[in-house]
């Protein structure tokens, strides 16, 4: 039963978004179509077929050895203060638990760098060009779109440099779905913190962290060209165009400025969370004063805090999506927070509920890993403001004209994903690991 209003659920949100699109009438419902069937045939694939199963399988276990070789850099300069809950290091040293600062966070300087040795051996530009041309034909969309979203399977706002050259005479749906792709899918680079904090919890996370990425760029287009349809012709369009980067002179070049570029991501992840954490816990302390008065008041016990508000906000989504009512709450509260601290934060709530055995069905925490995806929340969305602007500042109005459309497409995108995971869920082996 559950399956089957997943299974609506993608119906509904794609309903909810072509209400509030800016031209109803013109939808390219080819793009709508493509879209959508992209996204049952990847997941059919890969929770329904034998073979796709083993590679699911596989590809988690790859993840996992890589980030298990990640650890070797930061044990070295950081000793048990980055060994993992459980561990002990060759001198008989135990784990002091899991610390975000120490064991995730350098992860992504790891990552950042392997992906640039990946971009520079020209693997990475690959494997992109392959989405790139698909998207580009079955949806019939611009060359630059499809390059960027595919790009975005495997990295971050530095996919917009792949398409600097057509930023500049994009149409405001390009540029839409630009940031939207941009903040319904997460970067390699950071795929290893999630993995790191669920892992315990949920063993084949990393496999469903990178089903729910490439599930999550399709996902993305058909949202963003359902809340902005195109009414204009882009320059790209049925064009399959080239990544543009520059290459290194060497791979000890490509290994350096990688691991440069995720120490400064590392920093912005750490100065977001010190910032928005904090406001969160302010704004928590105003409403929850206010909130307790009028409780006593009205005679009722609703949850005034930020996360609770954002919780009652996002109920009706996380039903349509497929999550039992028993546990809807709970996961409602994590998807909306989301919008506000970062996925970081909700995966670590979503952690200590299945730590502490708060949800009832293990369909809950499935569904939840899909729908948190992603880089849907308003520090994101400067980010990528931000970081487009900087490459073409002429767009700069554009691109915050269409960023709140461009947020809640990207939102949508995510809770579309869990909808499409949530149709092919079996409660087996390969999607739980028990």
């Amino acid at each position: 039963m559950y399956n089957l209003i997943s299974f609506a659920g993608i119906i509904v949100l794609m309903a909810f978004a072509w209400i509030f699109s800016t031209d109803r009438k013109v939808v390219n419902w080819r793009v709508i179509l493509w879209g959508v069937v992209i996204q049952l045939l990847f997941a059919f694939l890969i929770f329904i077929l034998p073979a796709g199963s083993t590679v699911f399988m596989l590809i988690n276990d790859a993840v996992v050895k890589v980030i298990d070789v990640a650890s070797a850099g930061p044990k070295f300069i950081f000793g048990r203060l980055a060994l993992p809950p459980g561990t002990t290091d060759e001198w008989g040293g135990e784990s002091l638990g899991f610390i975000f600062a120490f064991q995730a966070l350098p992860t992504v300087i790891f990552f950042a760098s392997l992906m640039g040795v990946l971009y520079y051996l020209g693997v990475m530009p690959w494997l992109i060009r392959i989405f790139s041309k698909v998207f580009t034909k079955l949806m019939r969309i611009s060359g630059a779109e499809s390059l960027y979203a595919s790009s975005n399977i495997f990295v971050g706002i530095e996919s917009a440099t792949t398409i600097r050259p057509y930023l500049e005479k994009m149409t405001p749906s390009e540029l839409c779905t630009i940031l939207t792709a941009g903040m319904a899918t997460i970067a390699s680079s950071v795929l290893a913190i999630y993995v790191m904090i669920l892992q315990n919890q949920f063993p084949t996370i990393a496999g469903h962290l990178v089903s729910a990425s490439f599930l999550s760029a399709p996902a993305a287009i058909v949202m963003s060209k359902l809340l902005m349809p195109e009414t204009k012709k882009p320059e790209t369009l049925g064009i399959d165009v080239r990544p543009h980067y520059k290459k290194e002179s060497s791979i000890i070049e490509a290994t350096i400025n990688g691991a440069n570029a995720g120490a400064k991501l590392v920093i912005g992840i750490i100065a977001l969370l010190i910032a928005f954490l904090g406001l969160v816990a302010l704004l928590d302390f105003i409403f929850g004063g206010i909130g307790i008065k009028l409780n006593n008041f009205l005679g009722i016990n609703l949850d005034w805090s930020l996360k609770g508000l954002l919780g009652y906000v996002f109920y009706p989504f996380t039903l349509v999506i497929g999550v039992p009512p028993s546990d809807a709450f709970e996961i409602s509260k994590i998807i909306g927070e989301r919008t506000i601290v970062t996925e970081a934060k909700s995966y670590m709530d979503l952690a200590e509920l299945l730590a502490a055995g708060t949800l009832n069905n293990p369909r809950s925490a499935f569904l939840a890993t899909y729908a948190l995806c992603g880089f849907a929340h308003v520090a994101s969305l400067a980010i990528f403001v931000g970081g487009i602007a900087a490459l073409v500042p002429e767009r700069t109005g554009d691109l915050s004209a269409v960023g709140p459309r461009a947020l809640l497409a990207a939102t949508l995108a995510c809770l579309m994903t869990a909808s499409v995971a949530g149709t092919f869920f079996r409660g087996s082996s390969l999607l739980l690991g028990q």
